[in-house]
């Protein structure tokens, strides 16, 4: 190897011998390379330096407490609030747009007039998650911005591998009292996969350069060398926000689909922006608790009365389905019941009145039958009946006993429906009941402030036949916004639902594991009295639905997942496979060394059921798995008795 200083070889063979002129000419010849290779840097660096400032005058810059993400922002010279987003060094979104547009719709300059900068060390307990402790590191950046018609302050918080924004506004003169749109933008250094969807429908792979529909959030996208999710964070009073095509090739922007302007009052904050950055599918995981980190702490704790737990739906509206509802969880460790929609009659019938139960449910004493046995009964109630009745419905259902309220086709698509929705969230949890909010509602990280919201929807659950595609996705996409309530619809003895399930039974036990949901609704079709496989609906019986840590172990969008989590000295590891089948080996370095366990495996046989094995394990081992299209494998590991 040659090196600077001296004419040195290693080249195996022997060495050249030169004259002294000979040393004397390399030399020489050395230094001048020497100096041509640190000009050539100096230039490169100035070249660079000039490409990343030549959009703004001043940068402002903001770095995550480990140093591997940063945030540039400053104002071009047109007078426009940009920022580019870097991560391990590398540029992954460039300059795009940032700001806001008064309701006068024109888009003005904007000075910054002052900067500020802190920073957050913190760790706090969440025993309604994936993990019990949360970290939550993060240096922030705020800029106070001035335009002629609008001031508003823009601050970013720089965490490890994801950034988030958002505005503090206040109005300038009465004429202002709306906004009509953000000019948040984000304009990547290539093409990249998003993988579109809206509310509860099917993905869509396909490229920002030719999308033509919005895209829910959170949003993931990928180019094969970074996977992103971009999501929105503390929206209670806000309009929904999605994403659409910028006008830049390679680029998303920031729109309003549901509200033509957003009403703001003095310093009231926007939702938080967030984009997450992962070398791998599987390390966007580490960014799911994201939206809790970016709310604020419940005022008095979690209410005592909002625990996790499972459920089954009593699919007969009556008395003795309730009955056998209670006896069927207490036997197979269900914490809850279900009442669906049409317990007080049609469920958008304004003269239904959610008061009132109808003659066939004896509401009184199935709530007392729940008591004994340790079970909660939660009630669903229609947004007809929720608007007209809810500061009469909370009292009531104190009184009769209730444990919880699941919000129906409530509007969580509009400003008008968000701050609606915000309040009676916040009003149920002054009361203590569990909720679950479903159809188009989806996680922004209130569960943080407002505990008693355990779940929502906003994804297409079991009931709407999913396939396997589908399954493998969501892990990638809408779970990392938060939990959300599948539904699932686990075959019986009297009814397979082949109508709706496209999978196999081993990978709906799985998704029991890979979906994160404190309240799980298990059992979502089929009397109590059809379930007479034990042996493959045990799993339901073991599996928690909060825990003390987690980890996505192995898979890509759309092909696989393996999910491990752990509740005290148990864990459970749950294993999908999408269209094509799965070969692949799972290393049991999650397990505490020294110690000995025990694996039950629970996969699919060749008959259709459950075929249900136990190995001893430790530490280091591999297992080797063969999963079928369309199949999954669930494993309960814990440690041997001595």
């Amino acid at each position: 190897m040659w090196k600077f200083g001296g004419p040195k070889f290693n080249s195996g063979k022997k060495r050249t011998r030169f004259t002294r002129l000979q040393r004397v000419k390399i030399f020489k010849l050395s230094n001048i390379m020497i100096k041509i290779k640190a000009t050539c840097c100096l230039l490169l660096l100035v070249i660079l330096g000039q490409t990343g400032h030549a959009q703004v005058a001043k940068v402002y810059k903001a770095l995550s407490p480990d140093r591997s993400t940063g945030i540039e922002t400053g104002v071009s010279k047109s007078g426009q609030l940009l920022y580019r987003l870097f991560v391990g060094g590398q540029l992954v979104i460039d300059w795009s747009a940032l700001g806001i547009t008064p309701s006068n719709n024109v888009v003005e300059p904007v000075t910054i007039i002052n900067e500020a900068a802190r920073s957050n060390r913190q760790r706090f307990a969440w025993p309604l998650g994936e993990s019990d402790t949360i970290t939550n590191d993060y240096n922030e950046l705020m800029l106070s911005c001035v335009a002629p018609s609008i001031h508003y302050n823009f601050i970013a918080r720089v965490y490890n591998g994801s950034l988030a924004f958002r505005y503090q506004l206040s109005k300038t003169s009465p004429a202002v009292n709306s906004i009509k749109k953000e000019q948040t933008s984000f304009q990547f250094t290539g093409p990249y996969t998003l993988y579109q969807y809206n509310t509860e429908s099917v993905f869509t792979p396909v490229t920002i350069d030719s999308f033509r529909r919005t895209c829910d959030l959170p949003a993931t996208l990928t180019n094969g060398k970074w996977y992103l999710s971009i999501g929105e964070a503390a929206n209670d009073h806000f309009t929904k926000a999605e994403l659409k095509r910028g006008t830049a090739p390679h680029s998303l922007e920031v729109a309003y689909v549901r509200d033509t302007a957003v009403h703001i009052v003095d310093a009231q904050l926007t939702p938080w922006r967030t984009i997450s950055v992962s070398p791998t599918a599987i390390g966007l995981h580490q960014f799911s608790q994201l939206g809790l980190q970016l709310n604020p702490p419940p005022a008095n704790g979690i209410p005592a009365g909002v625990q996790p737990g499972k459920l089954i739906r009593s699919v007969v509206l009556t008395t003795q389905s309730g009955l056998d509802c209670i006896d069927f969880a207490a036997a197979h460790n269900l914490q809850y019941i279900m009442y669906d929609a049409g317990w007080y009659g049609a469920e958008f019938n304004t003269v239904s009145d959610p008061t009132q139960p109808i003659p066939q449910i004896d509401m009184p004493a199935v709530i007392a039958h729940g008591k004994e046995k340790g079970i909660g009964v939660i009630l669903y109630v229609n947004y007809v009946g929720l608007k007209q009745k809810l500061d009469t419905l909370l009292p009531l259902y104190k009184n009769w006993g209730v444990a919880g309220m699941k919000f129906g086709f409530v509007d969580a698509l509009t400003q008008k429906g968000l701050n609606w929705l915000s309040g009676a969230i916040k009003k149920v949890n002054e009361y203590g009941f569990v909720l679950n909010i479903h159809d188009n509602y989806k996680p922004t990280g209130l569960s943080r402030t407002y505990p008693a919201l355990l779940t929502q929807e906003g994804i297409r659950g079991n009931e709407n036949t999913p396939d396997a595609f589908h399954n493998t996705v969501l892990p990638f996409t809408r779970f990392i916004g938060g939990a959300a309530d599948y539904t699932f619809c686990y075959p019986n003895i009297k009814e397979s639902y082949s109508h709706k399930l496209t999978v196999s039974k081993a990978q709906q036990l799985a998704l029991t594991v890979i979906y994160f949901s404190p309240l799980q609704s298990c059992f979502w079709y089929g009397k109590p009295a059809d379930y007479t496989n034990e042996e493959e609906i045990e799993f339901f019986k073991y599996v928690p639905t909060v825990w003390n840590e987690s980890h996505y172990l192995l898979g890509e969008i759309g092909k696989n997942i393996t999910v491990a989590r752990r509740k005290g000295n148990t864990w459970f590891v749950g294993s999908a496979a999408g269209l094509t089948d799965w070969q692949s080996n799972l290393p049991l370095n999650f397990l505490s060394k020294g110690k000995k366990y025990i694996a039950t495996v629970y996969e699919d046989d060749e008959a259709g059921g459950i075929r249900k094995t136990a190995m001893t394990v430790k530490k280091g081992d591999v297992i080797h798995f063969d999963i079928r299209a369309k199949g999954g494998q669930a494993m309960v590991i814990r440690p041997a008795v001595p």
